[in-house]
């Protein structure tokens, strides 16, 4: 991680493979997003240090990221902390030379890397969140899913105000893991839906299930296994976690209708693709399928 600590704030020096601006068009996306606000060419973003809730305001100016702290000075161990969160968030760790290599020979993918050169994927570094995002978006649109997310993060989530706005964190597991399904189904939560949230944040209540643990997993069938033995997931919510929470790049969620309408859109076909057909069209994506993904789901946002 290269950054420099200027106590009142921090300066976040990303590779030279990044466009601040492509990331918050990504972010941009839906205007029901409850865990970050952009505002002035900024985010805001809510994140938990600590134990203590730090309110992040982040902008980019001559080629690196300054992140300031609105509300409250931080201790040094703060800070280090949030400059950590959003390394993660913005994926800075990852070297993305290999995937612009073999995409610029790609057919489907030249074209994106150069209009979205240095767009990365915005993770999701908390597991619980990542799982639960991924569960409410199953069988649903995403209009929807994003009414379910605002709803659950309203409801259980932990707040800060800051001049007449109020900031957003995602509920803890250890919160969900106290509630009931009737609760989540007050929400619009599906009965199912409801057993699978609370199922998995009982299971990280109880250390049966970490971040830390599935990331000692360096093998992609192995990670994946793991996470299908969870009641809820998936081959895509599997593939999603492992995308963009666990940073696997060869995680696919091959089935996933946006990739399926990206392609249907750039290709001009008459009908999305099957997954068989989709597997195709990836055959020289090897290790760089996440990125892939995501830039073809970036190009569904133009």
């Amino acid at each position: 991680m290269n950054w420099i600590d200027h106590e009142s704030f921090i300066e976040i020096y990303p590779p030279k493979e990044f466009n601040f601006e492509e990331c918050l068009i990504f972010l941009a996306r839906s205007n029901q997003e409850v865990l970050h606000q952009i505002k002035g060419g900024s985010v805001y973003k809510l994140i938990k240090v600590d134990e203590s809730l730090v309110l992040c305001k982040i902008s980019f100016l001559k080629s690196c990221l300054k992140v300031e702290f609105p509300v409250n000075p931080l201790s040094k161990s703060s800070r280090k902390g949030a400059a950590e969160y959003i390394w993660e968030w913005f994926d800075l760790d990852r070297d993305l030379e290999g995937f612009y290599q073999m995409a610029r020979q790609d057919k489907i993918l030249s074209p994106l890397v150069h209009k979205y050169y240095g767009l990365r994927i915005m993770c999701i570094p908390d597991l619980f969140e990542a799982l639960v995002w991924a569960i409410i978006g199953q069988q649903i649109n995403l209009t929807f899913a994003y009414t379910l997310k605002k709803r659950f993060v309203e409801q259980y989530g932990e707040s800060l105000t800051s001049e007449g706005q109020t900031f957003w964190l995602f509920p803890s597991f250890e919160k969900i893991a106290s509630i009931g399904v009737d609760d989540l189904r007050k929400l619009q939560f599906t009965t199912r839906k409801s057993e699978y949230v609370i199922g998995i944040a009982k299971a990280m209540e109880n250390s049966a299930l970490s971040k830390e643990v599935l990331l000692q997993k360096k093998d992609y069938q192995q990670i994946k296994e793991s996470l299908l033995m969870i009641r809820g997931v998936g081959a895509w919510t599997a593939d999603y976690v492992m995308m963009k929470c666990l940073h696997h790049p060869s995680a696919f969620p091959v089935a996933d209708v946006g990739l399926h309408n990206a392609l249907k859109n750039l290709l001009g076909l008459e009908r999305k693709p099957t997954v068989e057909e989709t597997k195709e069209y990836a055959v020289d994506w090897d290790r760089w399928q996440a990125y892939a993904t995501f830039y073809l789901w970036r190009s569904l946002y133009d």
